[in-house]
């Protein structure tokens, strides 16, 4: 098996499970869980320069522009060229994707399917802890007490774009934006596609997706 350093990218509309994927492969396979959402907080708590163009376009609901978030991205790769990653919320658009292929070459994409009815069904059940970003959802990962984060005891919010009422428009946003970056991917062919509704029935398929291209830590009954 190789010994080159992984970089793979995983891409889905929001409710799809990502992030609980992601824990999954960085326990088991020791890659670092890159974020664009989690290093867009730390930039936002900061007040770095990042981080303030950020938050102008997030209060007024608008998508943080391509090239504050590639910015940004790129800088925190830069620290890690000798670390194996998986980039979560990045690339988002074609022209990330545009981005990203100037400083290094994906060895693995992969992509959820879930559908339209269990994503609406999981963001409408979604509440946050805005400050840290821990997710929580009240049919499969509720918080120990209701309303309440499980860490520092602080109220959980539900963001306003994941009210039944805005998922829709998020989910048709996420198809058009992600198309052509699934697209240049699959024409590459290091792009694989999972569907279903179970987390836990998917995860077994990327594991052997990624044991493929890189010797696990642990086992995947240990997670």
């Amino acid at each position: 098996m190789a010994s080159k350093l992984l970089r793979a990218v995983i891409l889905g509309p929001p409710g799809s499970g990502k992030g609980t994927v992601c824990q999954r492969i960085a326990q088991n396979f020791g890659l670092q869980h890159l974020s664009s959402g989690h290093f867009l907080r730390e930039n936002i708590k900061a007040n770095t320069e990042v981080g303030d163009v950020a938050k102008q376009y997030i209060e007024k609901g608008r998508l943080v522009p391509d090239h504050v978030i590639t910015r940004m991205m790129l800088s925190e790769l830069e620290n890690r060229q000798d670390q194996h990653w998986l980039l979560d919320g990045f690339p988002m658009t074609l022209v990330q994707a545009e981005a990203l292929d100037r400083i290094c070459d994906l060895d693995l994409v992969i992509t959820l399917n879930i559908p339209f009815e269990t994503l609406r069904d999981r963001l409408s059940r979604r509440w946050i802890h805005p400050p840290s970003g821990r997710v929580y959802n009240l049919d499969f990962n509720p918080p120990l007490v209701h309303g309440v984060d499980d860490v520092t005891g602080e109220r959980l919010v539900q963001q306003e774009d994941d009210k039944p009422e805005a998922v829709n428009v998020r989910l048709r946003q996420y198809k058009e934006v992600a198309k052509p970056v699934v697209k240049l991917y699959k024409s590459r062919g290091v792009l694989h596609q999972f569907s279903g509704t179970d987390t836990d029935k998917i995860w077994p398929c990327v594991y052997a997706v990624f044991s493929n291209k890189i010797t696990p830590i642990q086992s995947r009954e240990a997670c």
